[in-house]
């Protein structure tokens, strides 16, 4: 039996979130989309029906899990070894990138969205990302002996500091802001944790 060389829907949601990581949601198209993916258009719109919404809407999902799968790893070390694998992870993709990508469920957060009463799939899955990160490091600063209020703002402000510092790295074509963040929030945790203040 022949092997299909049509391109997999998992592939076409990695490049859809590859592509908004860069440029957004709204200054994208589903045409776009699918050739950033390196997919015929048929294809796409044959996984996703209901087209550009419901691609974007897995596209966060897919960046959201892949976060989470990464966190789970590395808190098992504790939560100085999940932030700094979380941060590694963004300064990563925006040097990779030279910095033309940051995190593609803040790109959709950010959007205005479209008109209407109900809030789009993708944003609702966009705040289902950044819960599923705050979560995780919660309870992993939680299980480390850090007081369980404390524990849900630091890892808030975990998340939203990591998010900033990826677009001011963008906007300043630097890590520097990255890399001050890191070393700030590594010393809350420590501090969190019973550790020395920073």
């Amino acid at each position: 039996m022949a092997k299909s060389s049509a391109p997999s829907r998992d592939r076409i949601v990695a490049g859809a979130a590859d592509l908004i990581s860069r440029r957004g949601l709204n200054a994208t198209s589903i045409r776009e989309l699918a050739k950033h993916a390196d997919a015929p258009l048929g294809s796409t719109y044959h996984y996703f029906p209901d087209g550009k919404q419901q691609l974007a809407t897995e596209a966060v999902r897919y960046a959201g899990t892949a976060v989470e799968r990464l966190l789970r790893k590395e808190l098992a070390a504790g939560p100085a070894a999940g932030l700094r694998a979380f941060l590694g992870l963004w300064r990563g993709i925006v040097v990779a990138s030279d910095f033309r990508a940051g995190c593609p469920v803040l790109a959709v957060a950010v959007e205005e969205p479209p008109p209407g009463d109900d809030v789009p799939p993708a944003l609702a899955a966009a705040a289902e990302a950044f819960e599923g990160w705050e979560g995780l490091l919660a309870g992993s600063l939680r299980e480390h002996g850090a007081d369980p209020d404390r524990a849900a703002e630091l890892a808030t402000l975990v998340v939203a500091s990591a998010e900033g510092a990826i677009a001011m790295c963008r906007a300043a074509r630097d890590t520097a802001p990255l890399d001050r963040v890191a070393g700030r929030l590594e010393a809350l945790i420590e501090a969190a944790l019973g550790g020395p203040a920073g």
